[in-house]
Formats: structure tokens, sequence, C-alpha cells
């Protein structure tokens, strides 16, 4: 028999709570995670939408739910999976490192990692002034001045959220127009709290005694730069799923997520997917964690019916 009646591939929200409903069903369980239990919810020092929670950190909430997995008995390995073989009634998952885990299930919940700007000092203001989820983030802002890097949908309706909690919305848009929808432009741009620049590449980030204090951008066209001072600044600018390696047992979409419903399945039987890496409209922890039930309760139905 394998080693292990369900393998999850990442200790994000989705991949712990799929753990924990694995394991109250009587499963034995091994997380993998290539960097830190928690996922994206670490990047959030405040987290208010959390039902349950008043208030909680994201760090904080990635904790609790880690001891509660691991009181619940799972097991878990710092490693990278570089792939997945089908042995049928037997899933080999195979990491980067040299390892060989085998199991019945595996349910994919890779997450998706958010596309940076690629300037200096930038990780280190994540969480510290940058931020990606105004859902999340937005009320730290209220009152105060903040840019939005992006001009698509997303970047769009980030930017209509702030603009009814701030003091003055930024939009910094490094192509000539902006690329969301009409109806989504016609919002945001006719409050008077918001104003824009667009064909402007942000260059710098401005920080003093170690806090943001706004950017740097050069206008492309004439080459100018220009101090933008704002309190906090919103990076939407688009989302980067790592599912590559699983291709071959999973189908992706065109943009490289699972291409997989709410239910959760593959074409891959006993392989299943969970949270912000497969295809979907809403991407929150309380999707994530949805997800991950569903994702561990298909895998025990398969589990019970196979074993």
């Amino acid at each position: 028999m394998p080693s292990y009646d369900v393998v999850v591939v990442g200790g994000g929200a989705a991949g712990m709570t799929a753990a924990l409903y694995a394991l109250r069903n009587g499963k034995t369980v091994l997380v993998i995670e290539k960097e830190g239990f928690g996922g994206q919810i670490t990047h959030s020092p405040k987290v208010e939408n959390i039902p349950g929670f008043l208030s909680i950190s994201g760090n904080e909430f990635a904790d609790r739910l880690f001891g509660q997995i691991i009181d619940q008995g799972a097991e878990f390995e710092i490693e990278t999976v570089c792939g997945i073989e089908d042995k049928g009634s037997c899933k080999l998952v195979k990491t980067a490192e040299g390892s060989v885990y085998e199991a019945l299930t595996v349910i994919l919940a890779t997450g998706v990692k958010h596309r940076m700007l690629g300037l200096e000092g930038e990780d280190d203001l994540v969480g510290e002034g940058i931020s990606f989820c105004a859902v999340c983030d937005g009320d730290f802002y209220s009152g105060k001045t903040v840019c939005v890097a992006g001009g698509g949908n997303s970047a769009l309706q980030e930017a209509i959220l702030l603009s009814e909690k701030c003091k003055e919305v930024i939009m910094l848009q490094d192509l000539p127009v902006f690329t969301g929808e009409a109806r989504l432009q016609d919002v945001l741009f006719s409050r008077l709290n918001v104003r824009s620049y667009t064909g402007v590449r942000i260059n710098q980030l401005l920080t003093e005694n170690n806090e943001f204090r706004g950017v740097v951008i050069e206008h492309k066209e004439s080459g100018e730069k220009e101090e933008v001072l704002s309190d906090g600044l919103f990076v939407a600018i688009g989302l980067i799923p790592e599912n590559d390696a699983f291709k071959d047992i999973t189908d992706l979409d065109t943009y490289g997520y699972f291409d997989a419903d709410e239910q959760c399945l593959t074409k891959t039987p006993g392989v299943f997917v969970a949270g912000d890496c497969r295809r979907k409209n809403v991407r929150q922890v309380t999707t994530a964690t949805a997800d991950g039930a569903a994702a561990a309760l298909a895998a025990c139905r398969y589990i019970n019916e196979h074993k």
C-alpha cells in the first residue's frame, strides 16, 4: 500500500484546510511546501474578513492552521514538488530534492504568485506599504493616499474599492491606455479623488526610515522622472500560477490555471486541485479554504471506493 492516503502539494490556506479535512476523516496526510506555510495570507499584517475573527494577522492565522493540522497528525516536508507520476492505484510525488512519496491521492494546492515590479527593496516592503489586495488591506489606508500599479480589470476593481476609503487614489499604468473594461473605467474615473498617469514606468520605491513614502515614475515618451508621494502602493499587474510541472496529469487553461470547477476534480482519477491555482473568479482566503474542504472530501470518497 502507498505510504500516505493523501499528499497535499502546497501549504497555503487551501492546502492546510485540505489536510485538516482529510485528517478528520481518518486519512494519513503529508503536506509538502516549498517555502513557508501560509501562502499569500502571510503578506497581510491585519486581516478582517475571515469569519470568526474580528481581526487577525495573516501570520497568526497561518500559524494557527498549521498547529491545528500538526495536532491532528499531519506530516510535512519542505521540498519542491517537480512532478507526479500516475500509477493508477498509486501516485508517485517527486521532488527536486530527489524524494519520491507514494500516495493513494494527491491534492494540488500550489497557489499563485503576485507578479512583482522587480524593484530594489520591494520584497522588504510587502505588507509594510506594498499590498496586493484592497479587500484585505484597504482599511489600513482609510483617509490616506495610495497608488495602484496596473491598468487591467483587477487594477480598476482594486482602485474602485480603495476610492471608497482613501483620500486619493493615483493610478499608474505603463501602457498608453487603460486596458480594463470601459464600464469599470467609467465608474473609477468619475470619482473626484482619483487621478491617473499613463505611459509611465515605476522605477524606484521611495522610503524614509525604512517606511514606504511613494514612488519615482518615468514618463516613457519624454524620459522625464517624477516623484509621486503616497502612503501605500497596491500592485495589480497580474498573478502567476506555477502549474506547468503538472500539465501532463491535469488540464490547464490559457492562463496556466488548473482547468477545474468547484468540484476540484482533474482528468486524472485520484488527483484533485484546490485554491487560487485553479480557474476561478474570486480569490480570497475563504474561497481557498472552501476549495480545500471540497478537494479533501472528494479525495476521501475516492479512497473509500478504491482502498
